[in-house]
């Protein structure tokens, strides 16, 4: 946003989580505060920018996956800025709803995705399982399998929010037949510098909390896991588009789970 200007309602005071992914993955609806927000963590670890490209990649095979499995309805909870490579731009013949609860997103996202064939845009707040999936049965038919997606979010909720819980509400709403796809950064995949980044995050618009592999498997109890359950998101079922030169950056546990009864 090279004028700075904000829409009604939105601060540029605080850097914004959503924004500063933006930064990370090249976009351009960041401001100044975002933008050196996200040079400080990028000061700590520079493969961060990797690490939001491993992220997208991954979710992007794995909404071509359940697409190619028959899935045509996605629901992608925190869907932040549309940049490139957003869920609807990899799939086609779905019915998609995005929520989010950042009025810069809700903006930028009906702006560009108004007109977009299938495509809803709706605000909502994670933490709101009843009320997210409410608004989303308007759109979706819930008498048939739908695809969560919860991707680069849950370390933005904090431990006293009951991230498990969360999750938990969700996949009691989900239809079954319905899947989970999910990433959390966890803090031994950078070791010695998670503390540091959740410092900078403390002055942004959500903490950061990485947690550990066996509280992420905990959060998808009740999902029958694909194949190769969980695992760095470079490692989940790599193809032609996969890019290996991303060695390094690859800070997010993820998997995608099926809810079978």
């Amino acid at each position: 946003m090279s004028s700075e200007r904000t829409p009604p309602g939105v601060s540029a005071a605080v850097p914004n989580v959503a924004r500063m992914y933006d930064y990370y993955l090249g976009g351009k609806d960041n401001f100044e505060v975002d933008r050196h927000a996200a040079e400080k963590v990028l000061a700590i670890i520079p493969e961060v920018r990797g690490d939001a490209r491993n992220s997208r990649a991954f979710l992007q095979r794995a909404v071509r996956h359940l697409r190619q499995s028959g899935v045509d309805q996605f629901l992608d909870i925190g869907s932040g800025l549309p940049t490139a490579g957003h869920v609807h731009e990899v799939i086609d013949g779905a019915k998609i709803v995005y929520v989010d609860n950042d009025p810069v997103v809700l903006t930028h996202s009906r702006a560009l995705l108004g007109h977009s064939s299938g495509v809803t845009v709706q605000e909502g707040d994670l933490r709101e399982p009843e009320k997210v999936m409410a608004r989303a049965a308007e759109v979706l038919d819930f008498e048939r399998p739908v695809a969560l997606l919860v991707v680069s979010l849950m370390h933005f909720v904090t431990d006293e929010e009951d991230p498990a819980g969360i999750i938990r509400r969700y996949r009691d709403l989900l239809p079954t037949g319905g899947y989970l796809v999910l990433t959390h950064v966890a803090p031994d995949t950078m070791p010695q510098k998670a503390d540091k980044v959740s410092s900078v995050y403390q002055n942004a618009s959500s903490p950061f909390t990485p947690r550990r592999r066996d509280v992420f498997e905990g959060f998808l109890e009740g999902f029958e896991l694909l194949e190769p359950g969980v695992v760095n998101t470079r490692e989940w079922r790599p193809d032609a588009t996969t890019d290996r030169s991303l060695v390094k950056g690859d800070y997010h546990l993820c998997a995608v789970g099926a809810k079978r009864s």
